[in-house]
């Protein structure tokens, strides 16, 4: 099979992967949902931490979680005062 042949392959074949992957996730438990976001969290807290600490050119991972709290409140900070949301706003 070449795959010149047929254009479209590569997306069919994303299209089938997230298919799948949708499936599966509406099939998980409750738990199982809630196991996979404290999963996908620490490992998003890792990468902030690990930015963190190279912004700072730093191996102090409290120097480094500090920077990450800091972010974070600004972040609190900015959503508080209206810089961005999560709503559309009424026409």
């Amino acid at each position: 099979m070449n795959p010149h042949d047929y254009p479209t392959a590569l997306l069919d074949l994303q299209d089938s992967i997230y298919r799948e992957k949708v499936m599966r996730a509406r099939r998980a438990s409750p738990e199982d949902r809630l196991g996979s976001v404290f999963e996908l969290s620490d490992f998003q807290f890792q990468m902030m931490l690990a930015g963190a600490m190279a912004r700072l050119d730093t191996e102090d991972e409290d120097e480094g979680w500090n920077e990450v709290r800091c972010a974070l409140e600004r972040l609190d900070k900015a959503r508080d005062l209206g810089f961005y949301t999560d709503r559309r706003k009424s026409a």
